[in-house]
C-alpha cells in the first residue's frame, strides 16, 4: 500500500488527470481535494476523450471508490452536467461519493464572479467566471452554504436568515445585481438536495477510518498547480485553495501520516491560462509551435494557453512548497521535430543585472525579468511509441535527466502522448 498525491507543479493543465488515471488503476479511494468546476482534467481512454471539472479521474475504473472532499467548491449545475455525461457514455457511477462539507456555488457567486472580472479596470485575473473564488470567500467568512445544510430544513432556514441580508446587500450596493428572497433559495436548494442525494456520504468519517483500517490504498488528485496556489503562488494571479501537496490534508479528512509519495506532474515544458507573470514566455513562433503541436487551449475555457521553455526556477519552488518526492513529465514528445530546447535556470532583473537561481516570490518584479537559459540539442524522432526509457533517444534523456539534476528530484514518470499506454514507468509504481 502507498498513498500518494498528484499535484499540479506548474500553473495547471499539466497533465494530471492521465497521471492521475493511471495510478487510479492501483488505489480503492481516489478523492479529489480542492479547487472546482474552474479546473479541466482531460483523459483519453476506451479510445474516448472525457473532460472532468469535479468528478474524480479515477472514476473511469470500476469499483473504485472516488471521493468528492470537503476542499472542494461545488457548482451543483455542473456536478450534474458531468453526472449525465457519464451516464450516455454507460460509465459506473455507484462508487462517486461527495463529502456533506463541501461548499456549494451559489448562483449569485457566479454572478459576482462575472461582474468582478468584466469590469475589472487593473489587476485583472482571469478567471474562469464559474464563482470559485467568491464561494471560498464566503466559507471563509462563514457565510456560506455547505452540501449538508441541504439536508436540514432547520439550520438551512437559520443560515439563510443570517446570509441573505449579507448577500442582498452586497448584491445591491456593491455589484448592482439581482437579490434572492428566501424562498427564492429554498426551492433552488431542494433541487439541490435532489441532485446530490445519490451521492452525499454522510458516513464519510466510516468511509476513511476503513479504508486506512484495511490498508487500502488511497490516491488524492488537486486541480490546478502550486503555482496558482492562494499562498504559495503568484499572488493575486492565483486559484482561491491550495493545490500543494499539504492541501491534500486539510481538503480530504485525513492527517499528513497518512501520504506516502507526493508526485507533482509538470510539462517537458510551460503554460499558463489567463493574467500573471510568466518570464518564459514565449510569443513568438517557437511559442506558437508548441501550442499548435501541443494542442494548448483550456478544458473549461476553450482559451489558448500561454506557453514558454521549462522553468526550472518555478520548478524547483514547487518542488520545495509542494512536497514533491517525484516528478511526472508530460507532453516531452512535442519537442519530437525541435532542434533546440531550453532550460530556464536563473533569471535576470534587466534593472540591476541581478541573478535570481531561487523564485523571487514579489511578483511585480517579474516585469522586469528575464530568463537565463541553456540550451540542449533536440533527438529529431518520433518518441510516441517508446515505453522503455532506456529506448529514448540519448539527447532525449540527457534532457530529462538535466532537469532531474537541477531539481534534485526524480523524474518517475514519463508521458511521451495522451493515451494511457503512451507512458514510461522509471519505478515501480
Amino acid at each position: 500500500m502507498t498513498n500518494r498525491v498528484v499535484v499540479g507543479a506548474q500553473w495547471g493543465d499539466e497533465g494530471k488527470a492521465k497521471i492521475t488515471d493511471l495510478l487510479a488503476e492501483n488505489a480503492d479511494l481516489i478523492i479529489r481535494y480542492q479547487g472546482g468546476c474552474n479546473a479541466g482534467h482531460t483523459v483519453v481512454a476506451h479510445n474516448k476523450t472525457f473532460k472532468f471539472h469535479l468528478i474524480p479521474s479515477g472514476i473511469l475504473y470500476k469499483g473504485k471508490t472516488c471521493f468528492i472532499g470537503n476542499g472542494t467548491v461545488v457548482l451543483p449545475e455542473y456536478f450534474q452536467q458531468e453526472i449525465e455525461g457519464l451516464k450516455k457514455e454507460n460509465i459506473d457511477i455507484s462508487g462517486l461519493k461527495v463529502s456533506p462539507l463541501a461548499s456549494i456555488t451559489m448562483p449569485w457567486h457566479t454572478e459576482v464572479d462575472g461582474y468582478s472580472e468584466d469590469n475589472a479596470t487593473k489587476g485583472k485575473i482571469g478567471t474562469t467566471k464559474k464563482g470559485i473564488g467568491p464561494t471560498y470567500t464566503d466559507k471563509m467568512q462563514r457565510i456560506g452554504l455547505k452540501i449538508g445544510d441541504l439536508y436540514s430544513p432547520e439550520a438551512l432556514s437559520e443560515k439563510l436568515d443570517v446570509i441573505l441580508p449579507v448577500k442582498n446587500k452586497q448584491l445591491k450596493e456593491l455589484y448592482n445585481l439581482k437579490t434572492y428572497t428566501k424562498e427564492e433559495v429554498l426551492d433552488l436548494c431542494k433541487k439541490y438536495a435532489e441532485i446530490f442525494r445519490p451521492f452525499v456520504c454522510h458516513e464519510w468519517q466510516d468511509m476513511l477510518r476503513d479504508a486506512k483500517r484495511e490498508n487500502k490504498t488511497i490516491l488524492f488528485e488537486g486541480a490546478q498547480g502550486v503555482m496558482l496556489d492562494v499562498d504559495f503562488g503568484t499572488y493575486p494571479f492565483v486559484t482561491s485553495s491550495n493545490p500543494v501537496g499539504g492541501g491534500a490534508c486539510t481538503g480530504s479528512g485525513y492527517g499528513p501520516k497518512v501520504i506516502d509519495e507526493v508526485i507533482g506532474v509538470a510539462k517537458a515544458y510551460v503554460t499558463r491560462v489567463g493574467e500573471g507573470p510568466f518570464v518564459t514566455e514565449l510569443t513568438d513562433e517557437t511559442g506558437k509551435k508548441i501550442q499548435d503541436i501541443g494542442h494548448e487551449f483550456g478544458v473549461t475555457t476553450g482559451r489558448p494557453r500561454r506557453c514558454g521553455w521549462f522553468d526550472a526556477v518555478t520548478m524547483k519552488y514547487s518542488c520545495l512548497v509542494g512536497g514533491l518526492t517525484s516528478v511526472a513529465l508530460t507532453k516531452i514528445d512535442v519537442f519530437d521535430t525541435f532542434d533546440e530546447i531550453k532550460i530556464c535556470t536563473a533569471y535576470k532583473d534587466k534593472r540591476n543585472g541581478k541573478t535570481y537561481t531561487s523564485y523571487p516570490e514579489d511578483v511585480f518584479i517579474h516585469k522586469y525579468l528575464e530568463p537565463v537559459y541553456e540550451t540542449h540539442k533536440g533527438w529529431g524522432v518520433n518518441i510516441s511509441d517508446i515505453r522503455k526509457y532506456e529506448d529514448l533517444p540519448e539527447n532525449c534523456r540527457k534532457y530529462i535527466e538535466r532537469l532531474e539534476q537541477i531539481l534534485e528530484t526524480p523524474i518517475s514518470i514519463i508521458s511521451v502522448g495522451p493515451d494511457r499506454e503512451q507512458t514510461i514507468f522509471r519505478t515501480n509504481l
